[in-house]
């Protein structure tokens, strides 16, 4: 949950971002943690702009297969998802360090009664009626699929018909249901997509809905009546609630929609519509499409992007627990640790395109990245001003080109990571700031403190070094580069940004890391002099030749 230390200021402006809620038919792996880091370093990042951050996740627990997956295990669905997330969707949350500030089930009250009055209400409009559906429907996919969706089975499957993502067949499924009037929204939604093209991004995704509810909407089915395992609907309820009506829901059950009570009625108010919602591509259509138009039916704003980012590829396959590739978080960071983990997944791949995993890839960075570039320089910089200033910060002596320089990096560094946030592009936002990594360690190279600490007049008779001369502005301006990094990583390193913080004696001068505002995190000169510096502990210890 979110720390006091990163209260915004009263009247700050307000931003909601959410991961998907994820599905509790099985463990999470690194396909989801991908998503749900990304939603930490955008809020974390937010909150350092002094903005009212909610972040919200949480699990999907209704629907057919889940049900299907607790029949198969000997327990009830909702012992089966009571026992998941409790053993595993809420502690990887720990061990990705992310910090939500809500978690929503929807098997939990504060939804069920909130989505039965949401639909009561666009019953009452008259935006739902009683009708029947016949179709091919994937279980996996929990939606019927139109017959151009699908691709020939081979193998064991030759002659049927499969679902393009899950490579199973799906079933043909007949029932009596109630439908939502989706198609009377056709024209409304493509008149959303052209005058606000941010609401779907990126454009690739925007495109591809473009296309779809160009080919024409149908209404959609949101009732079933063969199996129970769902939100009953109020006015028959021998029918359950459709699991994606349900499930897109929780972005607004959860701050209060359709509430009775005051205080969540004033955060609703507060923190809807959403900024962000982050999804995986493959559920794109679900809420840019169904979504708006429930949205738009009940006559509530609308969320103000719905950004779907990639696949993460193993062996050329997507992530996936049925396909044998799905990799636990647990796995990755037992070994490298949650920072190396959330900078590895943020930076190299770029957000909204597919990308592949390899343990090799993650090692190469890891030590070229983080234990040599970053991790290498804190503790150079931090070491030298031990042992040539004892500790205490010094005084700076004349600014060359040098030193302007590298303020100039740092504010430039500032600025274009700001601007990809706003992209929600975390990974061009991190080699923004890596321009300061690399500036840092060339300056460093260039004025060579190693060198100036032997010239005349700059250690003292006590073997210090002397204030105002060249190696304590070397030293100094470096440090400021260090507590600039500091500030802009702790989005996305925090355990490693916190030991920076501490080390470079800032916590007791500036006050909590997470406190620090984005904007001006290069204004050099903001370490006073006396400040105490002590050694860095190892940020990032280099990986031996066997993990490497």
């Amino acid at each position: 949950m979110a720390h006091d230390e990163n209260a915004a200021p009263a009247g700050a402006q307000s931003f909601y971002l959410t991961t998907p809620i994820y599905y509790v038919n099985d463990a999470p792996h690194i396909g989801h943690a991908y998503t749900t880091v990304a939603g930490d370093v955008l809020t974390r990042w937010h909150r350092q702009r002094q903005e009212n951050v909610w972040f919200l996740t949480g699990t999907d627990e209704h629907g057919q297969k889940v049900m299907r997956t607790a029949e198969e295990n000997g327990v009830t669905p909702q012992e089966w998802a009571d026992r998941l997330v409790e053993s595993s969707w809420k502690p990887v949350l720990e061990t990705l360090d992310a910090r939500n500030d809500d978690f929503i089930r929807t098997t939990q009250p504060r939804h069920t009664e909130r989505v039965q009055a949401f639909i009561q209400g666009l019953h009452d409009k008259g935006e739902i009626y009683a009708g029947s559906y016949e179709g091919p429907y994937c279980v996996g996919c929990e939606e019927y699929k139109l017959p151009g969706d699908l691709i020939d089975g081979t193998g064991e499957y030759e002659g049927l018909k499969l679902c393009p993502i899950h490579s199973k067949p799906v079933e043909m499924l007949s029932e009596q249901n109630y439908f939502f009037k989706m198609s009377a929204y056709a024209d409304r939604l493509l008149a959303l997509y052209e005058a606000h093209p941010e609401f779907v991004q990126p454009a690739s995704a925007r495109n591809e809905v473009l296309a779809f509810v160009k080919g024409g909407l149908q209404d959609l089915s949101i009732s079933r009546n063969t199996f129970n395992w769902g939100i009953p609907i109020p006015w028959d309820t021998s029918h359950v609630l459709y699991v994606w009506f349900d499930a897109l829901l929780n972005y607004a059950t959860a701050v209060g929609l359709d509430s009775p009570d005051a205080g969540d009625q004033e955060r609703f108010a507060a923190l809807w519509p959403a900024n962000v919602h982050l999804v995986g591509k493959d559920i794109l259509r679900f809420h840019a499409v169904i979504w708006p138009a429930m949205l738009m039916a009940a006559g509530l704003p609308l969320p103000k992007t719905i950004f779907a980012h990639g696949w993460l590829l193993v062996g050329g396959e997507k992530m996936s627990k049925s396909k044998l590739t799905g990799i636990a978080p647990s796995q990755i960071i037992d070994e490298f640790g949650s920072d190396a983990f959330r900078y590895y997944f943020m930076r190299a791949i770029p957000f909204g395109q597919d990308g592949s995993f390899s343990w090799e890839d993650l090692a190469a960075r890891y030590n070229a990245e983080l234990a040599n570039g970053f991790g290498n320089l804190a503790s150079r910089v931090a070491a030298m001003i031990v042992k040539n200033f004892g500790g205490s910060l010094p005084r700076t002596g004349s600014i060359s080109d040098a030193e302007t320089a590298l303020a100039g990096v740092a504010a430039k560094a500032v600025a274009d990571a700001e601007a990809a946030i706003d992209k929600i592009s975390p990974n061009e936002a991190i080699n923004a700031i890596w321009t300061l990594v690399d500036a840092t360690n060339m300056y460093l190279t260039e004025t060579e403190p190693w060198k100036v600490a032997k010239l005349p007049g700059e250690i003292g008779e006590g073997g210090l070094g002397v204030e105002g001369g060249r190696l304590a502005t070397i030293l100094v301006t470096s440090a400021d580069a260090l507590r600039t990094l500091a500030i802009l990583l702790n989005p996305v390193i925090p355990k490693a940004a916190e030991g920076l913080w501490t080390s470079l004696g800032a916590q007791a001068q500036l006050g909590p890391l997470g406190a620090q505002p984005v904007q001006t995190a290069a204004t050099f000169g903001t370490l006073a002099p006396g400040t105490q510096v002590t050694k860095v502990p190892s940020l990032f210890p280099r990986l031996d030749d066997a993990k490497a």
